[in-house]
């Protein structure tokens, strides 16, 4: 019987309905961005690689102009503050994993009630001339992925053997860790990768399904889930 539920909630594309990473490079336009994106998507290069070289095609400079396009575009999924708040009422831990910049992850979730040390992103560096992306969630031993922000590494980390190990996600950059999960909550993209690596999936379009999914392991699994 699991003891405790423990939830890896993935960002961009998940708890916002825009990816904004890519969103950030479709306004701004960098030449050569797109065949990065591309290589990232079919598994070519790595996502610490291919996050890292489209940051580095933008300038620093534009610092402010990126921040404010990432803020002001940023789109919640609807239900996020009441799962947050189904969370805390049932003492589910809640982290958020996501391989997004501190820039924009950070402003973005300061309106939730979320702790600063349960949100899990990669840094940035506008020192130089281009953005430089810094990586303080590497791969641990077990992981030679070259992740960036290592969510497989995180779930290692902080996960006991006997949690319920949930991963809510939407893309390539959570195939991972959601390997490593009891259940995958999974919209878009992984929920074809969930098929056809035979993997334990719900579907969600909002928050409030990822809620009406938990309520059902609850009424499942009962009080010790």
């Amino acid at each position: 019987m699991f003891k405790k539920m423990i939830i890896f909630c993935d960002f961009d594309g998940t708890i916002t309905e825009n990816d904004n990473i890519i969103q950030i490079m479709k306004h701004f336009n960098p030449p050569g961005w797109e065949p990065i994106k591309n290589n990232i998507l079919s598994g070519r290069i790595s996502i610490r690689e291919g996050v890292g070289r489209m940051f580095g095609l933008l300038p620093a400079s534009c610092r402010e102009e990126i921040t404010s396009f990432s803020i002001n575009t940023a789109k919640i999924r609807p239900g996020f503050r009441e799962f947050i708040q189904y969370c805390k009422e049932r003492n589910i831990r809640l982290l958020v994993t996501s391989g997004g910049i501190d820039f924009f992850v950070f402003p973005i979730l300061s309106n939730f009630s979320l702790s600063k040390q349960d949100i899990y992103c990669n840094a940035s560096d506008f020192s130089g001339k281009h953005i430089q992306i810094l990586w303080p969630f590497p791969c641990d031993v077990q992981c030679s992925n070259k992740c960036g922000m290592c969510k497989p590494s995180i779930l290692r980390s902080l996960a006991f053997d006997d949690s319920m190990k949930i991963v809510i996600g939407d893309s390539i950059t959570d195939l991972a860790v959601a390997k490593m999960a009891d259940l995958v909550i999974a919209r878009d993209f992984l929920v074809q990768k969930c098929k056809e690596h035979s993997l334990h999936y719900e579907e969600f379009h909002s928050f409030f399904d990822v809620v009406t999914i938990l309520n059902q392991m609850n009424d499942d699994w009962g009080e010790d889930v």
